[in-house]
């Protein structure tokens, strides 16, 4: 199969950003890594695979116990976050997801979902051109838990106006495929359907 598809179920669709919308992945895998190079820490791909949908704080705090780094998690998420930001135009759209964000635009309330902070949500879908499609933006910055649980995307189907029973989820993450799981919404893994960059663990 080469191609998405949106429920006929469906009245709203909710789209993850980073590696769903964005293929931001490499950009972020590298300025971990630079700064890995920095402290002294390897930044592991399975990392990604096993935290996608987690806030970046989250990322720091792990590697900073694993690590014994002496820099605080928060000191690390600031200079992670800088570096993302500085080479924000780097980024590249996921076609085929955007593809469907483009298609169901004016038919369908659509949503982005996201762990990544609301500053860099709007940098990313600012470079993609892509703000102006989205009736809400749910970031990390406005929920107390994130994925794997579901206040993310129930937010964002209680802006839409719709029953989180005709919300579809498109998600990369494993975290966030549980979160819209437990929100009771239809999942669409995105991962088969794209090529992604050399991060990508099959």
């Amino acid at each position: 199969m080469t191609e998405l598809h949106v429920d006929p179920r469906a009245k709203a669709l909710i789209f993850d950003l980073d590696g769903t919308l964005s293929d931001s992945l490499p950009v972020h895998m590298a300025t971990w890594n630079t700064l890995g190079e920095t402290f002294g820490f390897i930044f592991e791909d399975s990392l990604v695979y096993e935290m996608t949908g987690k806030p970046t704080i989250a990322f720091a705090e792990r590697l900073v116990n694993e690590n014994n780094l002496s820099i605080t998690p928060e000191e690390l998420v600031k200079m992670k976050q800088k570096a993302f930001w500085d080479s924000v135009g780097l980024i590249k759209p996921v076609e085929l997801v955007v593809d469907i964000v483009k298609k169901y635009h004016g038919k369908l309330p659509m949503a982005v979902g996201t762990g990544a902070s609301r500053r860099s949500a709007m940098l990313q879908l600012e470079t993609l051109g892509l703000t102006e499609y989205f009736e809400a933006i749910v970031t990390a910055d406005d929920v107390e838990n994130h994925k794997p649980h579901p206040d993310t995307f129930l937010i964002c189907a209680e802006i839409m106006g719709v029953d989180p029973g005709y919300c579809q989820v498109f998600e990369d993450g494993i975290l966030g495929m549980e979160a819209a799981r437990s929100a009771g919404m239809m999942i669409t893994d995105v991962r088969p359907f794209i090529n992604y960059g050399e991060w990508a663990l099959s």
